[in-house]
């Protein structure tokens, strides 16, 4: 999976090409989608609701989680199952841990190879737990008398004479007695009314005997193996569970993030330690091997190429490519990629040149969005961003369509500029970027709308949160530029650390809330701007 998605606070340009180069991307053969770092603003969801098209997922990081990992996958057993089922899956697929889980595949417990063999030498010898078919399977035998059930009891390995078992009573009820072709001693046993007769050797019983076992509800199985060899198995056709760990086991859920189990895989001395999901489900095993090289999220990059623009863990991603319109900025890869970076107004204007390199043809839906993406970004080719290559786009893509480019463009402005029931907070990040200019911080926050006057109604509120993220953040300068779509120019409200920037910048007096005629671009004005005021006051020093 490739996550395809733009920068923070994202606006129509960077959702719209995000949503239109994952299709393409797609119908190229490979597997991705598109995805948002933030909330939509009020104009994409309303393009996104005009033309049908489901919102994208919203993506809060791409650090590297367990589930991307190249973990082993391992079979489980049931708790059923017997310690000599475990011994022998383990040692034919040469693993050290077994997991344990019930029928639905949520993990009880684990077993090692070090739990077996410890079992075979400080384990209860005389005990048995389990069922006769566990029997049956594990020692290749056959059930003469009685039936498939669960059967718990002593074992006695009858080694003695018949009168010496007789005196000292060493039969009863709860017995499970192993022996060979001793008609005396199995006769005895029935009498005894034992839980179970294991006759080994693979010998048949004389009818008379079966009769009277079925008669005393005793049940006989018969198997191969001598009894020397059988007495030293019968115990490890215990259930497995009564070996397994099941408390304080140490174990991962796939969602959570490398960073923050590392510190325990390295320290503790388990060698492989259980991955399940949310429902406690097994999934397979890690160990320190599993992070030496971890998978890494697969990312493209639309309308940005910064990293403090981009998605939080994106050091711990592989960026494959990267598609946008804005200067180059910091972003680095350990590997040559695909990077696409042209002088145009929208992103969009290069995903949909891509098209038509590729002569995939462009759905309706997907058309409605590209040109949207465009008309947003250039304010319908009134901003200086605006090319030739923006124009032909839009045009193109409205050759199907048939829209009213005057009128669609003022829907999409009226719905995009509303700041009815925002907060402060909300209007000020909506479209909010942080830039680093000759080792200084800048932030620039940009508002478009045709209801200036409820911006100036909150001026003193505006400007106390100006400096407060300005304090905060530690910013050279803070600006907000509110851009008037009609008169073509933009407000300005601004903290800086050097009040003389603003006047050297802008040609005027630096006043809060000043009007700069056809200030539209942040990117392809004010950044400028701002960049030549602080170079002529670095050389003036």
């Amino acid at each position: 999976m490739i996550f395809v998605f733009g920068h923070r606070n994202p606006d129509t340009d960077s959702v719209a090409s995000a949503i239109a180069l994952s299709y393409l991307k797609n119908k190229l053969g490979y597997n991705t989608i598109p995805c948002v770092l933030g909330d939509l603003n009020k104009e994409t969801e309303y393009i996104l609701d005009k033309f049908e098209i489901e919102k994208p997922k919203l993506l809060d990081n791409v650090k590297t989680q367990i589930k991307d990992l190249d973990y082993d996958k391992v079979d489980s057993i049931g708790p059923y199952d017997t310690i000599l089922t475990a011994y022998k899956i383990m040692e034919s697929r040469k693993i050290r841990t077994l997991p344990i889980v019930d029928k639905s595949g949520k993990l009880l417990g684990i077993v090692t190879m070090k739990d077996i063999a410890m079992e075979l030498i400080r384990g209860d010898f005389y005990s048995l737990k389990t069922r006769i078919n566990n029997i049956v399977d594990n020692l290749e035998g056959e059930i003469l008398i009685g039936e498939d059930k669960e059967i718990e009891g002593k074992i006695s390995v009858v080694a003695f004479y018949y009168d010496t078992i007789k005196e000292d009573k060493i039969l009863n009820e709860n017995s499970i007695v192993i022996v060979g072709d001793r008609y005396d001693i199995v006769d005895y046993s029935i009498e005894c009314k034992v839980k179970l007769i294991i006759i080994t050797g693979g010998k048949k019983l004389p009818e008379k005997y079966l009769k009277k076992a079925q008669k005393n509800n005793v049940d006989i199985i018969s198997v191969k193996g001598d009894t020397y060899t059988i007495s030293k198995l019968i115990n490890q056709c215990n259930y497995i569970s009564s070996i397994m760990k099941d408390k304080d086991i140490i174990k991962f859920y796939e969602r959570e993030y490398l960073e923050d189990v590392k510190e325990v895989l390295l320290t503790s001395k388990h060698s492989n330690y259980p991955i399940v999901n949310d429902d406690n489900q097994f999934l397979g095993f890690m160990n320190r091997r599993h992070i030496l090289n971890p998978n890494r999220k697969k990312v493209i990059l639309v309308d940005h190429n910064e990293s403090n623009q981009s998605i939080e863990g994106l050091s711990e991603a592989e960026i494959i490519e990267v598609v946008d319109h804005h200067k180059i900025g910091n972003i680095s890869t350990s590997n040559p990629i695909l990077f696409r970076n042209m002088p145009v107004g929208s992103t969009c204007t290069i995903v949909y040149k891509m098209y038509k390199e590729y002569g995939i043809d462009v759905e309706d839906k997907i058309a409605g969005i590209l040109l949207s993406g465009i008309i947003s970004d250039t304010m319908f080719f009134k901003s200086p961003t605006t090319t030739e290559e923006d124009k032909k786009a839009v045009y193109e893509l409205n050759s199907v369509l048939k829209l009213d480019l005057e009128k669609y463009a003022m829907d999409i402005f009226r719905a995009g500029t509303s700041l009815e029931g925002q907060s402060i907070d909300e209007i000020f990040l909506k479209d909010f970027k942080e830039f680093t200019v000759k080792e200084k911080t800048i932030g620039i926050s940009q508002v478009f709308t045709l209801d200036i006057e409820q911006i100036f109604n909150k001026k003193d509120e505006f400007l106390s949160y100006i400096n407060d993220i300005h304090k905060n953040k530690q910013y050279y300068l803070t600006l907000l530029l509110i851009t008037d779509i009609l008169k073509e120019g933009s407000y300005i409200f601004y903290k800086s650390e050097n009040d003389k920037i603003i006047t050297v910048a802008f040609n005027k007096e630096g006043k809060q809330g000043m009007f700069v005629e056809s200030l539209v671009s942040r990117k392809k004005q004010v950044l400028p701007k701002i960049l030549e005021a602080i170079e002529m006051f670095n050389q003036s020093i």
